[in-house]
């Protein structure tokens, strides 16, 4: 019990300083908002046009729809959509073998850069996530929930969506243990996560088998589910689907990111006696 205990000090201690770190950086947190705030203004005017010839495409009225931009925009950074996250740093201590240091430490890998990434994420979310949704509030109708509940059902989501782009970017930065160099992977992830969170598009407007696939990847659940919960698509047994499906995928990325951890820990003992 004193363990557990003391495993959990240890990782809260590690979010709290993957959050102090990434509040360190304000002027690239300030260029981050406008940004996100600006691409938030064009793509909202594209969906605008798009939805005027598409009244209630993909199941989402014009206000939903607006809002799924700006919730876009301030999650962008959150699931580390297109990189930024501790990946490019736990590659490159993979390529100088300074990861040796990293597996001696009395804490589990895994662990030790989940909490650091749930630190990052959540002052992300603070830093450059509030700022972008409320100038789209200003300047646009927007549907915001009307019910706290859906807030905070909103938020576990967003961490269960945290979790999953963890571990999907965990298992990318592992891979250069075998390629020496996560440049192209990390590119093809990013390109996949985009694509395949609904970023650019929701997933609810793909058709046919394209939409039913996009929606079972897991890159769903870093940002289509959790703008589906804000938005209260799903209530009830619905809600709880969603959270399964994250759930469901931690679970599963999670896992095949503690194989690869340990194939990777045998490689290095292997090659480092």
């Amino acid at each position: 019990m004193l363990v557990r205990a003391g495993r959990f000090r240890l990782y809260a201690a590690v979010a709290r300083g993957g959050f102090r770190r990434y509040s360190t950086y304000r002027v690239a947190t300030a260029a981050g908002v406008f940004t996100n705030t600006v691409f938030g203004i064009i793509l909202a005017y594209t969906y605008i046009a798009l939805w005027d010839e598409r009244p209630g495409l993909g199941g989402y009225d014009q206000s939903q729809a607006l809002t799924f931009v700006w919730l876009g925009q301030g999650l962008l950074t959150v699931m580390a959509l297109m990189g930024g996250g501790f990946e490019n740093e736990l590659i490159e201590r993979i390529r100088t073998g300074d990861i040796a240091v990293d597996l001696y430490r009395p804490a589990d890998l895994q662990s030790w850069w989940l909490a650091a990434d749930i630190g990052r994420a959540g002052f992300q979310l603070l830093g450059r996530g509030v700022v972008p949704l409320v100038v789209g509030a200003f300047v646009f109708d927007l549907a915001f929930p009307s019910d706290a509940l859906r807030w905070v059902a909103f938020l576990v989501a967003v961490l269960l969506g945290v979790v999953v782009s963890f571990a999907i970017r965990f298992l990318v930065a592992l891979s250069a243990f075998w390629l020496m160099d996560g440049a192209g992977t990390t590119q093809l992830a990013s390109l996949a996560g985009v694509f395949f969170s609904g970023m650019l598009l929701p997933l609810n407007v793909f058709p046919g088998a394209l939409g039913e696939v996009a929606r079972a990847l897991p890159w769903s659940a870093l940002l289509q589910v959790p703008v589906d919960v804000f938005l209260g698509t799903r209530s009830g047994t619905g809600l709880v689907r969603m959270y399964a499906f994250q759930i469901g995928w931690a679970a599963v990325l999670l896992t095949a990111g503690r194989l690869l951890q340990n194939a990777a820990t045998r490689r290095v003992v292997v090659q480092g006696g």
